[in-house]
């Protein structure tokens, strides 16, 4: 004979996946932030790497006063569109078409002043608004490393060596592992991800306590052969699946999209193993159960199904409070950080993220601060499930 508690989650369980509302739930939260997180680095990807795939188009008044320049233009796979004189109106109009990148004016006189080694004057108009920042600094690039080329001829042909302009030879050494970066640029979003473990099982936790109660058929339920603790447990377990079914499925999404995409390109890489993942995931499992736990023992203490969803939707907010007090804060990472529900299950996944060597203490750490904060909630729900005249409100 199968145990009560387990016969009570079977029905609940088949009850969940009937209702249109919670299997909604459940596949928007599993793809929303892993399709968010790969849409956004995608897009950065593409804006990194835009001048070397398409060029860029940069028009140019003045052109011909300056052909060493229009050269070094060309060799950094810019397109010079030489174009006539014209005011600010038609400059800004030009640039809000997006057909250029931006616009270089040469002053009239531009020819006359290098002639005579005088400051030749340039004018680069851009539109700040537009999504092409990268590819106008490399345009300004273009142009600091042709007045350095200017200069250093001009002092060698006065008898100065250019040394002698740069008395300090600065050289910039990065002790930072791509995997750190990609931790630190990526680190605020992957918290995101824990997030759905409050959300998926909601629907689920919220009808089969206070739904059931308002409907009068806790009643017939509670007239059965079974004890408090089975009842509330069989609950927990329903709600509780559909969590853990949503967050697995979610981490395996996030780390396919990550491993997929060409992190390099941006200086960064995603050394998350599929093995690592798959430990995170049974690290993840009592924080899925903790959130069906306290769902359960706050939606019984609500006087009705509606008094419930409000409260259950500010409380899904608070495990969140930790994780951003350490960004914001920028703490170290610690061990007590193991300690605070799903604060731990961002810390664990950032750690490896940044490719950290970890031992089991972290992860059986982070698998118990959950896990017993999530019994208490069992436990709670019960005894106050012994009180007919608390559960039937009479």
């Amino acid at each position: 004979m199968k145990p009560a508690f387990l016969i009570v989650f079977l029905k609940e369980f088949k009850e969940t996946l009937r209702d249109k509302r919670a299997l909604g739930l459940l596949a928007l939260f599993t793809l929303m932030y892993p399709l968010m997180l790969g849409y956004m680095l995608n897009q950065q990807i593409k804006r990194a790497t835009q001048s070397e795939r398409e060029g860029m188009e940069l028009a140019v008044i003045g052109a011909a006063q300056a052909p060493n320049l229009m050269a070094q233009l060309k060799q950094k796979n810019i397109t010079v569109q030489p174009v006539a004189d014209m005011d600010e109106e038609a400059i800004g109009a030009l640039l809000r078409a997006r057909k250029v990148v931006a616009l270089l004016r040469l002053d009239p006189a531009f020819g006359e002043h290098y002639q005579a080694m005088r400051p030749a004057s340039i004018e680069l108009w851009y539109d700040s608004a537009s999504d092409n920042s990268q590819r106008q600094r490399d345009v300004e690039e273009v142009l600091q490393h042709y007045s350095s080329n200017i200069s250093s001829a001009r002092l060698l042909a006065h008898g100065v060596s250019p040394a002698t302009m740069t008395p300090i030879r600065l050289q910039r050494y990065d002790t930072g592992s791509s995997a750190a970066r990609s931790a630190g640029m990526i680190g605020a979003i992957l918290g995101f991800l824990f997030f759905p473990a409050f959300i998926c099982g909601l629907s689920a936790a919220v009808d089969s306590t206070a739904g059931e109660r308002e409907r009068r058929s806790l009643e017939v339920l509670m007239a059965q052969p079974a004890s408090p603790w089975s009842l509330i447990t069989g609950k927990w377990l329903a709600a509780g699946s559909l969590a853990v079914i949503g967050i697995t499925l979610e981490l395996a999404l996030a780390h396919g999209v990550l491993s997929w995409l060409p992190l390099e390109e941006i200086g960064m890489s995603w050394r998350v193993t599929s093995a690592q993942l798959a430990w995170v995931c049974v690290a993840t499992l009592p924080l899925s159960l903790l959130a069906a736990g306290l769902h359960i023992a706050l939606a019984m203490n609500a006087r009705s199904f509606k008094e419930a969803q409000s409260i259950l939707s500010l409380v899904t907010l608070i495990p969140m409070l930790p994780g951003l007090a350490v960004s914001m804060l920028e703490l170290k990472t610690a061990m007590w950080m193991y300690l605070v529900p799903m604060l731990s299950n961002q810390t664990l996944l950032r750690e490896l993220a940044k490719g950290q060597e970890l031992g089991a203490l972290p992860f059986v750490l982070t698998f118990l601060s959950s896990m017993l904060p999530a019994l208490g909630a069992v436990a709670f729900a019960s005894w106050r499930m012994k009180s007919e005249r608390y559960v039937l409100s009479v």
